[in-house]
């Protein structure tokens, strides 16, 4: 039977949504619900599909298994230390950089007006200038606090087990960590924030 053109759009339909998944699922989004989705290869229902149409048994589903909770680990791995080196070497450093250009700014106006006048021409300074401690300090903490969590999960010897502490612990971590830094992204200059910011990459100068 020649299939209709619903039956067509259908399938196109279909075929669209299941790249989309496969898509979602190798995003970071998709990284925020593993490794827990893996378990359903292994129900007996699952299983049993596999096996009745001779595409896999239960040993090769829990190998794939394995090597899918693995290379979920290994994922959150490469992003959390990529995320602990920009932080460190390139969002910190230009955060204070522009922080003390903003403290040479206060001292001068006390050099330049009076007092009083001084105080009420720099308290918005003043609030960016704490704003900035009060993030980075934050950011490093978080950093080393993944780290030490990162040394403690790697020494989980079972794959599944090691792919759900690091996305019950680290992935909130790196979610912490990037709410502070798009708020530093906020305040800091552009002249001094030497990397690309959402605005730039939306809309290229």
């Amino acid at each position: 039977m020649k299939p209709t053109k619903k039956d067509l759009i259908k399938c196109v339909v279909y075929t669209l949504l299941y790249l989309l998944f496969l898509y979602w699922v190798e995003s970071f989004w998709g990284l925020l619900v593993l490794p827990l989705i893996f378990d359903a290869y292994l129900k007996d229902s699952s299983v049993r599909m596999f096996e009745s149409t001779g595409v896999m048994t239960r040993k090769e589903l829990e190998a794939r298994n394995e090597v899918k909770w693995e290379m979920y680990t290994k994922k959150i791995q490469i992003e959390a230390r990529v995320l602990g080196d920009l932080t460190m070497n390139h969002i910190i450093p230009m955060a204070t950089k522009y922080q003390s250009s903003l403290i040479d700014n206060v001292y001068k106006m006390r050099e330049l007006f009076p007092a009083d006048k001084a105080a009420h021409l720099s308290s918005k300074n003043m609030e960016i200038i704490e704003d900035i401690a009060n993030r980075t300090i934050f950011i490093k903490e978080k950093v080393d606090e993944m780290v030490n969590a990162r040394k403690i999960a790697n020494k989980i010897e079972s794959e599944r087990e090691k792919a759900i502490a690091y996305h019950d612990r680290i992935v909130p971590m790196m979610e912490a960590i990037r709410y502070h830094i798009d708020k530093l992204e906020l305040v800091v200059d552009d002249q001094i924030w030497t990397l690309p910011k959402y605005r730039e990459l939306l809309f290229i100068r």
